[in-house]
């Protein structure tokens, strides 16, 4: 596995109260899409907020991700005549993990998750823009959001330029190292490490880790995802398990932490996401041996583990001109091209070459595209590839992580008996999500779904906290 890091300094400290530098009604560990969208749903409830980020920049892994986020209801949905609604998108979601999603929480973020969006887009800027020309895995409908440049670093500057707009303070190269509870379980205020090494105290009246799941802390996914142990690691390195390392010395309840989402084009060696829309729209994925190996249609998350299991741990995505032009239209896809990761080739012969294959199996596999009754995996093939062929190498990844911290639909951190934590929340990455507990469990946007609407749930329960508690001392 590559770009990890072991496990970091996490500890979990008791006391009435903390000297403190600085003081905030609520805090929020991490600012990638998360931590944004909660800071942004604070500040529109009235609540201040600071936001503390390890990086010199915000980026994480929403800015390495394609930035698309599912959703059902939303004012684009509408304005499309696209019919949705959460009960559709949440069966969609237990189809796929196969009913093993946490009923609750699949619950929460459906119906939380197209209010989000429409309130990022009415309140703070975000153009949505909705997925159209084709269906990601597992989903019914057209509902993939994306703002027009279709990168999750464009996301990203779009939440932080609306967060700057909004005048919320987000404290960068601020390490959450220690947080501070009292004896009634209640975060009054975490530990920050500043680039001198000095550490800085913030007290806090609700406290929410967004900060991610456990991708990048090589040992961690030694002992929790095994198979994925030498894959190469696409995810953002301050993935580091910070929220599992707190919740075991708090005594919280983990959840589905064999879930994760791969990928099973990761163009290599030029390291980059390829859009799985090409395997949908009639793309194929090779072996060195020049034959299919998997039904593409599936997922692009378990293919990583298909793809990890062929010689080298390699594949060649194979297409033609049609699904170039669509491939184009991504530009992590372009970036890669750019790069050098495009092949062509005008005969069987040379794309035989090209893989390192025998020619006569190759034209074996592509043959066999033409039949019209579905292939011996089940997939139905709408048409035969054409010359000239296309490919592009790539291997199995790992993205980021589906378990984590168990919550109850409201964020709030639970115990090891299922009761919740005061006041400590936890949503996106640091959250188990709702993908069940193994790789094929993840359908396509999970990751941010879980981000958006769990920043956008977590802001509204930790208004709500502050509420009661002012008005409990009479304010």
């Amino acid at each position: 596995m590559t770009q990890g890091t072991d496990a970091p300094l996490r500890r979990v400290l008791r006391a009435a109260r903390i000297d403190a530098e600085a003081q905030a009604p609520v805090a929020i560990v991490g600012a990638g899409a998360c931590g944004l969208t909660a800071a942004l749903m604070l500040h529109d409830a009235g609540v201040d907020c600071v936001v503390l980020e390890r990086d010199e920049q915000p980026s994480g892994s929403t800015a390495l991700s394609s930035g698309f986020i599912p959703a059902p209801g939303t004012r684009v949905q509408r304005e499309r005549g696209v019919e949705d609604s959460p009960e559709r998108f949440a069966a969609d979601i237990q189809a796929k993990a196969h009913g093993r999603a946490a009923p609750a929480l699949v619950r929460a973020y459906t119906e939380a998750i197209g209010p989000a969006l429409d309130a990022l887009q009415a309140r703070h800027g975000l153009q949505w823009t909705l997925l159209d020309g084709f269906l990601y895995p597992g989903h019914g409908v057209h509902r993939m959001h994306s703002l027009p440049q279709k990168t999750g670093a464009a996301l990203m500057a779009a939440l932080q330029a609306a967060a700057d707009a909004a005048g919320i303070p987000v404290l960068t190269q601020a390490l959450a190292e220690t947080l501070w509870l009292d004896d009634a379980d209640r975060a009054i205020g975490l530990g920050v490490r500043r680039p001198d090494g000095r550490e800085e105290r913030i007290a806090c009246e609700a406290l929410l880790l967004a900060c991610n799941g456990f991708g990048g802390n090589t040992a961690m996914v030694r002992e929790l995802l095994p198979e994925m142990a030498e894959a190469t690691f696409g995810g953002h390195v301050g993935n580091d398990g910070s929220a599992i390392l707190w919740g075991r010395a708090l005594g919280a309840r983990l959840r589905d932490l064999g879930g994760y989402q791969g990928h099973g084009s990761w163009v290599t060696p030029q390291g980059a996401l390829m859009s799985w829309a090409v395997m949908m729209e009639g793309g194929v994925q090779l072996n060195r041996e020049g034959r299919r190996f998997h039904d593409e249609t599936q997922g692009y998350s378990e293919a990583a583990v298909k793809v990890l299991a062929q010689p080298g741990g390699v594949a060649w995505n194979v297409f033609d001109a049609p699904l170039l032009a669509l491939a184009r239209e991504f530009p992590d896809f372009r970036e890669a091209e750019a790069a050098g990761a495009l092949r062509r080739c005008d005969t069987v012969a040379q794309l035989a070459a090209c893989i390192g294959c025998d020619a006569a199996a190759l034209q074996a596999t592509l043959d066999a595209l033409r039949r019209i009754d579905p292939q011996p995996d089940g997939r139905v093939f709408q048409r035969a590839l054409a010359a000239p062929y296309f490919a592009v190498k790539v291997t199995g990844a790992l993205f980021h992580t589906q378990g984590g911290l168990d919550v109850a639909p409201d964020m709030r951190v639970l115990r090891a008996d299922g009761t919740a934590l005061p006041n400590l929340l936890a949503a996106g990455g640091a959250a188990g999500g709702v993908s069940g507990d193994a790789v094929w469990g993840y359908l396509s946007g999970n990751g941010l779904l879980s981000a958006v609407a769990g920043g956008a749930i977590a802001a509204r329960t930790a208004a709500a906290l502050l509420d009661t508690g002012r008005n409990d001392h009479g304010e």
